[in-house]
């Protein structure tokens, strides 16, 4: 608990100073790459701090073109960081409308190009959708969490359709990811750092057209299970 303690208060500063310098960078930067390179600084300092090391596989499997939709597990608070360092392309986060309202940090995940998903109604959750489809299909290759929060013994928790319904919508290739090793450095719902590493694991692009819903959501829970190390 001390140790995590420790770490917050380097990392809550650090994420302001990272988020301040998005926000500013994005004033004369509208592709997104200077909050993206914010965010990539974000996480290096915020990975070394905490004493995590990171060790990633499969990056043959990632295309180097054209946009694509990442989904993998989410076992912890470590994941966004691990997957914001691991991902070798430009990309944005499919993220809940209400983190963009925290102060700062709200701006730059907007400079960044990040994408609000609103989920207060249905009628709100649709319109947001389809505008994240057409931002992915235009060429926003975004990340996913189909599980929608972290499992808390390792296990996969059922999918949630929404994120098959963007991608049937958006029309590009599923690339799907593993994550393992970041449920036993901070555990759910506990205030505990312990150093360790993370795994990610990238499997081979999965195509969406033609391809029925309950059959694309199989395909990837497969991918992502393969790799899962459950202990």
């Amino acid at each position: 608990m001390l140790r995590a303690r420790i770490y917050l208060l380097f990392f809550v500063p650090y994420t302001l100073l990272c988020s301040l310098s998005a926000v500013i960078g994005g004033v004369f930067d509208s592709s997104g790459r200077v909050g993206h390179a914010c965010a990539r600084a974000w996480s290096l300092g915020s990975l070394w701090a905490a004493g995590i090391k990171l060790e990633v596989e499969g990056l043959e499997m990632v295309p180097t073109e054209g946009p694509v939709i990442y989904m993998g597990n989410h076992q912890g608070n470590f994941d966004i960081l691990a997957l914001t360092r691991a991902i070798p392309r430009l990309f944005s986060w499919v993220a809940k409308e209400e983190l963009f309202r925290v102060p700062v940090f709200g701006a730059a995940m907007r400079r960044a190009g990040y994408i609000p998903l609103d989920r207060s109604d249905g009628r709100k959750a649709l319109k947001s959708m389809n505008q994240a489809a057409q931002r992915i299909a235009a060429g926003a290759s975004v990340v996913i969490f189909p599980e929608g929060t972290r499992t808390k013994d390792g296990n996969l928790l059922p999918f949630k359709r929404g994120a098959f319904m963007l991608a049937a919508r958006a029309g590009v290739p599923i690339v799907p990811f593993t994550i393992n090793g970041s449920r036993a450095i901070n555990p759910r719902n506990r205030l505990e750092l312990r150093p360790g590493t993370i795994r990610i694991s990238f499997a081979a692009p999965i195509e969406v057209a033609g391809v029925p819903e309950a059959e694309l959501l199989e395909r990837v829970r497969s991918a992502i299970a393969a790799n899962l190390e459950v202990t």
